[in-house]
């Protein structure tokens, strides 16, 4: 081997393969795959930046249609903008507008039973040409049953036969090959989400109301209310601002909600003595001689009964108590502990 054969070997042997090239096999792929995610999310933000700003007075005509059904909004389409419409229909009835997705395809065996008088029908097609949508189009024509075409050609036969047609701006598919169907169906879904929250806004559907249509689930729990978590009647802990102080513990005792409610000639809540306050008079020797008035801490922290549990959940952490009294009007009606909040997954 010559001098110059064994130094080039012997260099090999010292320098390890460069970091750069051992890792170029491993992030070249992941730096184009993220590259083309970020394209892909950048062009369908685009376009629903566009299609915000394409908006007119149609979206006004088709609420006003929407606010007038008597019966149910019944969303269809076909293919990827079926599974669309399924939520676009999910997200009406639970934004308090019955609705319901009707198949195109089975709505030409039987389902066109389903869409009656009163109902009113948005048809989702990019192309405006979807020939399985023809039966259930028709059948709104046939029984003056409004329509609301969402599509990308409001010159196609689903376009020009809608009663209010909301069109698509025409901007490509996602992707290098730009074909499968990503961004129409993103508008679409998206306008979708504001027909249904203009509507709900126009109805003034309220947190009750929404509450009341998901008692399941975080939604549910962020939702409830004092009122349904609190104890009411015999169970209140209540006791006269001018009885003794042997009788506000034995009332304590029994109710075990660490506290009792002082009361005056009115019924109204005057204050309160927690467990807190009687281990701060343990060495009173007059304390089961001394009236409830004489113990008790004067306007206390309470809540009303429209009040959202977390917001007593806060109250009650804020002031390390563990139970608020409930007024109506001064009175109280009902009490809620730190425990019934966590109990019901408030947080």
């Amino acid at each position: 081997m010559t001098a110059r054969a064994r130094g080039e070997a012997s260099e090999a042997r010292k320098t390890p393969a460069s970091p750069a090239h051992a890792s170029s096999a491993t992030e070249g792929p992941a730096a184009e795959g993220l590259e083309a995610a970020r394209r892909v999310l950048t062009q369908e933000a685009d376009a629903l930046v566009r299609l915000a700003g394409d908006l007119d007075e149609r979206i006004g005509r088709a609420l006003d249609i929407l606010a007038g059904v008597t019966g149910r909004v019944v969303i269809t389409g076909m293919g990827k903008s079926g599974h669309v419409a399924r939520k676009i229909a999910a997200t009406f009835a639970s934004t308090g507008t019955p609705s319901l997705f009707v198949h195109p395809a089975e709505a030409s065996h039987g389902d066109l039973g389903m869409v009656t008088a009163g109902d009113a029908v948005v048809a989702l097609s990019n192309s405006g040409e979807t020939f399985e949508l023809a039966d259930i189009v028709s059948h709104t024509r046939r029984w003056s049953i409004p329509l609301i075409a969402i599509t990308s050609n409001a010159a196609s036969t689903l376009g020009t036969a809608a009663d209010v047609t909301l069109p698509l701006p025409k901007v490509g598919e996602a992707g290098s090959m730009a074909i499968a169907p990503t961004t129409s169906t993103t508008m679409m879904l998206a306008l979708g989400d504001a027909l249904a929250v203009a509507l709900l806004e126009r109805k003034g559907f309220s947190t009750d109301d929404f509450r009341a249509l998901h008692p399941g689930g975080k939604l549910g729990q962020k939702l409830l209310r004092v009122a349904d978590l609190m104890h009411v009647g015999k169970e209140l802990p209540l006791i006269s601002v001018e009885s003794g102080m042997q009788q506000a513990i034995l009332e304590m005792t029994a109710k075990t909600y660490g506290c009792v409610g002082a009361i005056d000639a009115g019924g109204h809540l005057a204050g309160i003595i927690t467990d807190g306050d009687l281990r701060r008079h343990i060495d009173d020797a007059d304390l089961l001689r001394r009236t409830v008035r004489d113990v008790m801490t004067a306007h206390p922290r309470t809540i009303r009964t429209g009040a959202l549990a977390a917001e007593a959940l806060h109250v009650m952490n804020e002031k390390s108590i563990t139970s608020l009294f409930v007024l109506e009007d001064g009175k109280p009606v009902g009490i809620v502990r730190l425990h019934d909040c966590l109990k019901a997954g408030v947080a």
